[in-house]
């Protein structure tokens, strides 16, 4: 192999990769502890900006659905660019995500400048309100504002040039959120879409041209792109003109959200053994590690086969059996397998959590009667000082909420298993 090309596939396995842990990080959410005193200004901006990030839960319905929602839409685009002019068809694909960029890149600078140098953001607040009603609240800082002018520089520079080093920032930023906001609400879920999305890529790049006539056709920033050759590395060359080595951005989101549920298993277990932890505490992350590493070696394989057939290859047809044969080897090890496990779930918006909570002080004042016996006293009383225990109350991702959410892993291995087959 040269070096060249060795240099272009390692480039693609990195920026694969970085999303996915980054991303899976970014979308753990700690329990919130009770806080005797009020938050200062500073501490209600921290907290606010944490819970803007609203995440978007894939049930196992929807992973049923995804694949033929998703052959649908390839379908459909495909027909569009046979039919319609490439060239006027891109110009409306460029400006939607242009628009959509903005709002990505904006979202990863401030991640990185709040992880990197740990910069205090001192809001300044919009409120519109009408006949002494609160309408909209807006808050933005000086250091959100920058990292906004950034970015809107940085498309419009996309737009017009079609760099690929811009691309590769904006599909990067577009895998970091897709990573961050999309969750699944159990590995039965998970193993689903892998499962179904294994069938779909083996279909459409084996079976049709579809794919890689879209995925040619396609002038927008949905993958990432890296020159086979180290001349293209300083100029503003277009795909067209550059021989290009490319990894679409559903190879990295897809396998990545399974990546991020593992990440929030391990979390949900070290809770469970810790419920007082302290916010941000280091915890084992033995079901992450062995499922990113997984997906590296999947990935590896992937160009491995690419390079010595020289064909397109379906990357799901090798990262789905990896990232769903690591989760079960390791609950295998771990001897998990045939043993109880919580749920992994989703944390719903603060607005859900504080009607939950409000739910819950209702029916335990229901519950209350109004002469209980000592008996019924001491039974209700420790009822209410489990529901109080931090691993029992929802917050959270991947809280444990009760006996009747446990499942065994096995059990869900079994389904998706049984998907892979049928």
């Amino acid at each position: 192999m040269e070096l060249n090309l060795f240099v272009a596939y390692t480039a693609l396995c990195i920026m694969a990769v970085l999303p996915i842990y980054y991303g899976s990080f970014a979308a753990i959410k700690w329990p919130k502890k009770r806080k005797t005193k009020p938050p200062s200004a500073a501490q209600e901006s921290d907290s606010s900006s944490e819970e803007e990030s609203v995440t978007e839960s894939l049930s196992t319905h929807d992973a049923y659905m995804f694949p033929l929602i998703g052959s649908g839409v390839l379908f459909g685009l495909y027909l569009v660019f046979r039919l319609f002019n490439k060239e006027y068809v891109n110009y409306l694909v460029t400006a939607y995500f242009g628009f959509l960029g903005i709002a990505a890149t904006t979202t990863v600078g401030i991640y990185i400048v709040k992880k990197a140098g740990g910069v205090k953001l001192d809001p300044y607040k919009i409120v519109v309100t009408k006949k002494a009603k609160e309408i909209y609240r807006f808050s933005f800082s000086t250091v959100q504002l920058g990292v906004a002018v950034g970015s809107v520089v940085l498309t419009i520079y996309y737009v017009l040039t079609k760099n690929w080093i811009a691309s590769n920032i904006l599909g990067l930023s577009f895998a970091f959120n897709g990573i961050q906001m999309l969750s699944l609400d159990s590995f039965k879920t998970g193993m689903t879409l892998l499962s179904g999305l294994f069938i779909y890529d083996i279909f459409w790049v084996f079976g049709t041209e579809v794919m890689v006539t879209v995925a040619k056709s396609f002038d927008a920033p949905v993958k990432v792109l890296w020159p086979k050759y180290l001349f293209g590395l300083g100029s503003d060359a277009t795909a067209e003109a550059t021989q290009f080595t490319m990894l679409g951005l559903g190879d990295i989101v897809i396998p990545g959200i399974f990546v991020a549920l593992c990440l929030r298993l391990d979390h949900t277990l070290y809770l469970k053994e810790n419920p007082n932890a302290h916010r941000h505490s280091k915890y084992p992350t033995l079901y992450f590690k062995s499922c990113l590493a997984s997906y590296i070696v999947g990935l590896i394989t992937t160009i491995v086969v690419m390079h010595t057939f020289k064909a397109a290859q379906p990357a799901l047809l090798y990262l789905s059996p990896a990232c769903i044969l690591s989760v079960l080897l390791t609950g295998l090890v771990k001897g998990q397998l045939n043993a109880p496990s919580p749920v992994v779930k989703t944390e719903s918006s603060s607005e859900g959590r504080e009607e939950d909570a409000k739910d819950d002080d209702r029916k335990k004042k229901n519950k209350k009667t109004p002469k209980p016996s000592p008996v019924a006293k001491t039974e209700s009383s420790s009822e209410e000082d489990a529901k109080l225990k931090p691993s029992d109350n929802g917050d959270g991702p991947g809280a444990v909420t009760g006996e009747e959410d446990y499942v065994e892993i096995l059990y869900s291995a079994y389904l998706a298993l049984a998907d892979i087959l049928l």
